[in-house]
């Protein structure tokens, strides 16, 4: 029992510190990033296993990290209120053309991030190009493009 107490918490946890860390989904990362999330899942690993590290208690943790993140899917389905802490809201970050400095700063998104997205989504070469950016709550950044701006004419 002693295991499942652990997964749940690491679970929660981990949940929590991401959360709090910011969106960038896996395609994002940074190698800084890459490395911390090596640290935490090596961390994590101690964390759960403890001194046990028998094959039925590695099942047992697996299982029941699924089972919190299955049960948490359901629990979202049922409160908007919690999937909207759990997974956040999209952001705003350029509204008619104009960047909001505030957004950027709060996401730590920095308008390079956003002119990638823009070149890959739209082909969009310039900032002067995006009417709205919006970072999404999973992470990605969504571009919509000027209509009959400059993004016409290139």
């Amino acid at each position: 029992m002693d295991s499942v107490a652990r997964g749940i918490t690491i679970y929660f946890i981990l949940l929590i510190a991401l959360r709090l860390s910011g969106r960038r989904t896996v395609a994002q990362m940074t190698t800084f990033d890459f490395v911390l999330l090596l640290i935490i899942a090596e961390t994590t690993q101690q964390a759960l296993l403890g001194d046990d590290f028998s094959i039925i208690n590695a099942t047992l943790l697996i299982l029941t990290l699924f089972s919190v993140d299955i049960v948490l899917s359901y629990v979202k389905q049922w409160s908007p209120k919690i999937a909207l802490f759990l997974d956040g809201t999209a952001t705003v970050l350029i509204a008619n053309g104009k960047v909001d400095e505030q957004a950027l700063r709060r996401a730590r998104v920095n308008l390079e991030d956003i002119l990638v997205a823009a070149r890959e989504q739209q082909g969009l070469a310039r900032l002067d190009q995006i009417k709205f950016a919006v970072l999404e709550a999973d992470g990605g950044i969504s571009i919509i493009p000027r209509s009959g701006g400059p993004a016409s004419n290139a």
